[in-house]
């Protein structure tokens, strides 16, 4: 039952996470270096910021992991302390590979004025915060969050120039790190079902925010996929 309820969620966030992958594929058949440094401003801004809505950004959440670091293994578990390090340390290190793709097609040294939050993206953040202060639809938020590491997967097959080996480079290790995060959220939310009321409400707002992930992508990444098609994609990617 609890392994049907996890490939039920998937299956709704499925054609959604697919479809981040298919907007960035179609965007680097053709990109210039201008292109590139359009949508890894707006990429850079949210490792900065990841989960806006859910975690607090980078700067807050080491400074309070810091402030917890006297109660490990008194009101934090010593292995859930480590976990929380190295989730800031590998956002952290996505954050520097990035960075360093932006600094080459721009050809100086980045600025923080050169990260910025899109339209779609403040939209998306504001969605995960009307879920976030519900258990349940909270921990869609979670799930959702990376849209399956679909824009890294894609990220990590470019070839054939400097900007596109350095991004295959820096995508491939951001999407090891992130590829089995839903699976890890998933359970989360599969120990937190009970009824079919409850399923149903988890279902609704993976698809609601998985949705506004495929806005948000759409936005960065200008042109690739119109809304009819994205709709069409979405409508032929649908998994029962």
């Amino acid at each position: 039952m609890k392994k049907n309820i996890e490939e039920t969620l998937v299956d709704v966030a499925w054609p959604y996470w697919e479809c981040e992958g298919e907007i960035a594929r179609r965007y680097y058949q053709d990109a210039t270096e201008d292109d590139h440094a359009f949508y890894l401003r707006a990429q850079l801004w949210k490792e900065l910021h990841p989960v806006d809505g859910f975690f607090n950004g980078l700067h807050r959440e080491l400074k309070e992991l810091v402030d917890r670091f006297p109660e490990i293994d008194k009101s934090i578990d010593r292995h859930e302390y480590h976990f929380l390090l190295t989730q800031l340390t590998e956002e952290f290190n996505h954050y520097v590979m990035l960075a360093d793709i932006l600094e080459h097609v721009m050809g100086r040294p980045i600025a923080a004025e050169d990260t910025v939050q899109l339209q779609e993206e403040k939209k998306l953040g504001d969605l995960r915060r009307s879920y976030v202060n519900d258990e349940l639809t909270r921990a869609a938020v979670g799930f959702t969050e990376g849209g399956g590491a679909r824009l890294f997967r894609e990220g990590a097959k470019l070839s054939g120039s400097t900007v596109n080996d350095m991004t295959a480079k820096a995508m491939n290790i951001i999407y090891e790190d992130e590829k089995d995060h839903y699976a890890e959220q998933a359970k989360i939310c599969v120990n937190l079902i009970n009824t079919e009321k409850e399923l149903t409400r988890m279902k609704d707002a993976i698809k609601d925010i998985s949705a506004q992930r495929v806005a948000m992508r759409a936005e960065m990444f200008p042109g690739a996929m119109t809304d009819a098609e994205i709709k069409t994609f979405i409508a032929a990617n649908a998994r029962s």
